[in-house]
């Protein structure tokens, strides 16, 4: 059964408060002192090279990354094929399957940029693993809208989400080359649109099966961004891998259990 689009007087009033809410939130972020990006950032705790290639373990993980977002557009490939089987398995709607792509594509995309950012550390290269992330996170938004509000909602949104994801990006990136980088707009973009798929997923049900998965998701994602943040701290720990390393390895399993909650969901309607 499709969603006609209509919502009860409670769904409104808690999709008001969200808006509400992201307006105030916008609102800090253009008031509050900008953030430029430290250069300590750049220096990483594992700075190894092996095979000729400068801080190895941290370039070479982004392959964990690489192989879940290919095999979410294996199955995105595959489900496609067999719309009329899957349509009653994985998507109600075809429009649903466009957030979903662009969260593996940016998956996938996040590989060449993150490999080069690691290889060669600086802000020139940040700017290219910051994009396809800025891309990934906020088509994710979006498929949590489709799924939880309608359809027609994620696939308006999306074009416009990921915009202003990639602007933020680009913003803070232009405004270092002048010397007066901010990284609050980005800031917002990754963590807020993080934490809206959160409060979306708790007050608003999915239409599909095993849709709380997406806590899980967000989880591993939080703690992969807590390991980037302890990187010297489990590098002087365990010695053999660093957090940014460990960082790689969280967010590739963060996307593969979106593939497996891709795999296993049916709408509820099925199920009644």
């Amino acid at each position: 059964m499709i969603p006609t689009g209509t919502f009860n007087q409670s769904t409104r009033r808690r999709l008001i408060l969200l808006l509400i809410f992201s307006f105030v939130v916008v609102l800090l972020a253009v008031s509050m002192p900008p953030t430029s990006q430290p250069q300590a950032y750049h220096q990483f705790a594992d700075q190894r090279l092996l095979f000729g290639i400068p801080n190895f373990m941290n370039v070479i993980s982004n392959l964990a990354i690489l192989l879940s977002g290919a095999t979410g557009l294996l199955f995105l490939w595959r489900s496609y094929r067999r719309l009329n089987e899957c349509q009653q398995l994985c998507f109600l709607t075809t429009a649903e399957y466009f957030p979903y792509l662009l969260v593996f594509v940016s998956a996938v995309m996040v590989v060449p940029g993150s490999a080069y950012y690691h290889w060669e550390p600086d802000n020139a290269s940040l700017l290219w693993d910051r994009l396809p992330i800025a891309l990934g996170v906020t088509a994710l938004l979006a498929a949590v809208l489709s799924e939880r509000v309608h359809p027609k909602l994620g696939t308006g949104v999306l074009p416009i989400l990921v915009l202003m994801g990639m602007a933020s990006v680009i913003y803070w990136y232009l405004g270092e080359l002048r010397g007066i980088g901010n990284l609050n707009f980005y800031i917002v973009i990754q963590f807020y649109s993080l934490l809206l798929i959160v409060l979306l997923s708790i007050l608003l049900p999915s239409r599909y099966t095993h849709g709380n998965e997406i806590f899980r998701v967000i989880g591993f994602y939080a703690l992969a961004k807590l390991a980037e943040t302890f990187d010297h701290e489990i590098y002087n720990l365990v010695g053999i891998v660093s957090g940014h390393t460990v960082k790689h390895l969280l967010a590739a399993w963060a996307i593969w259990l979106i593939v497996r909650m891709l795999q296993r969901r049916t709408p509820v309607s099925a199920k009644q």
